[in-house]
């Protein structure tokens, strides 16, 4: 089964809480802290792979989480880093998170960290100062980072067989390459792109996918063109099916004209690919008549008559595709934007939800999460912290009242003062 788009759920790895803990060695005066620190949580990345052609296999797995770092020991032993995590996907597949757009993988081996694992909590040892020489003081893990990432793979071909449902897409695929697509007399056979390597001389080759057919207004939604229409985005040449005979009560024409306005109302960039317009079907009654209708009112382009079936033209077809192939730029499709890096933000923003002052921002809400807050002086530490950056006067300019509720982070809170 064909699947280009899916959704998956990532957690980096959380990292090791750090150890609280003093060296007694007999015959040892004044050992001191020696609590390690934890371990790193694993990585998570996204790694294209030649192999691969379809998302299915996110279909039945769709959360991801990375192996977290282990704890600090005693005798400042440090913990091992959990195991980073790698996710493969197909060449081609753009990647989303947090519907900000993050990568391309256009090649194979391309590989980009998607979630970041958690630092890991320092230990006692790492407190330890001239003044405070016996600090009973540890850190939690950090959480790794969490997120939702959508993937949209986007095939990798040369050539886009384009046009209407039953113009004989599928059966030139057959015929010019090993492909075996399915082919039958009714509209939107062809369910899913298929591909084919085209043999054009004894060096030359190129990639062929056969789109799903198009209707009007594919790019509202309607029909199956319109969830496909971004595999072409990605073709240097075009090549536009054309049945002699119409289709849909409509002349060739009318349809040829009705499929670029498709193209054009799904992104303006593709009707400035090179196309070749082939008329399929010169093997039935009447195809002279019709071949010489459609060439009136098509002045100025290059037609090029075949039989999808009998093969007839087809050779000279192919040899125009390689032609303008080999002169066409490289496709031109939309990268996506880097992850946005804001120069500043706020160390912290205070809102109310109901009763409860929330104290949101990525210092604080960290600082929350990793606070041993059964540990009296790491909440200590905490209450100082937030004294520092200004939260408990922020909170008082905000109207908080002792016996208020403060959420931090997953947190709860009672003010006092």
């Amino acid at each position: 089964m064909f699947i280009d788009k899916a959704r998956i759920f990532i957690a980096a790895g959380r990292g090791g809480d750090g150890c609280i803990s003093f060296r007694r060695e007999k015959y040892v005066p004044l050992g001191g802290p020696d609590g390690g620190n934890g371990g790193k949580g694993g990585d998570i990345y996204v790694e294209s792979d030649s192999h691969l052609s379809t998302l299915l296999d996110f279909t039945r797995k769709s959360h991801f989480k990375a192996q977290p770092g282990q704890n600090g020991q005693g005798s400042d032993k440090f913990g091992k880093g959990g195991e980073d995590l790698v996710i493969y996907v197909p060449v081609g597949t753009v990647v989303h998170r947090n519907k900000e757009a993050l990568a391309d993988l256009k090649e194979h081996g391309m590989k980009i960290l998607a979630a970041e694992g958690g630092r890991g909590g320092r230990g006692n040892a790492s407190f330890k100062t001239g003044k405070h020489t016996a600090p009973r003081i540890a850190e939690k893990g950090e959480p790794g980072e969490e997120c939702v990432l959508e993937l949209e793979l986007k095939i990798i071909a040369d050539v886009g067989l384009v046009g209407f449902p039953n113009a004989g897409k599928s059966t030139l695929l057959s015929r010019i390459s090993a492909a075996k697509p399915k082919i039958a007399d009714y509209p939107f056979t062809t369910l899913s792109p298929n591909l084919g390597v085209v043999r054009a001389g004894e060096s030359k080759s190129f990639v062929v996918a056969d789109i799903p057919g198009l209707i009007e207004g594919a790019h509202e939604g309607k029909g199956l063109g319109d969830e496909f229409l971004r595999h072409i985005q990605r073709t240097k040449v075009l090549v536009h099916i054309v049945d002699l005979f119409g289709f849909d009560e409509k002349t060739a024409y009318q349809n040829y004209r009705a499929i670029n306005q498709e193209l054009s109302k799904h992104s303006k960039g593709l009707l400035k690919k090179p196309m070749v317009v082939a008329a399929n079907k010169t093997d039935l009654t009447d195809s002279k008549t019709m071949l010489s209708q459609f060439k009136r009112n098509m002045k100025g382009t290059d037609i090029y008559p075949i039989s999808a079936v009998t093969g007839e033209g087809v050779k000279e077809l192919l040899g125009a595709v390689s032609k303008v192939l080999g002169s066409a730029p490289d496709a031109e499709d939309v990268a996506p934007e880097p992850v946005k890096k804001y120069i500043y933000e706020p160390e912290f923003a205070i809102s109310k939800d109901g009763g409860t002052f929330v104290v949101k921002g990525k210092k604080v809400e960290k600082l929350a999460s990793m606070t041993m807050f059964d540990n009296e002086e790491a909440l200590r530490r905490f209450q100082n912290i937030l004294r520092k950056m200004g939260v408990e006067q922020a909170l008082e300019e905000n109207g908080i009242k002792e016996g208020d509720s403060v959420r931090i982070g997953g947190m709860e809170f009672t003010y006092q003062k």
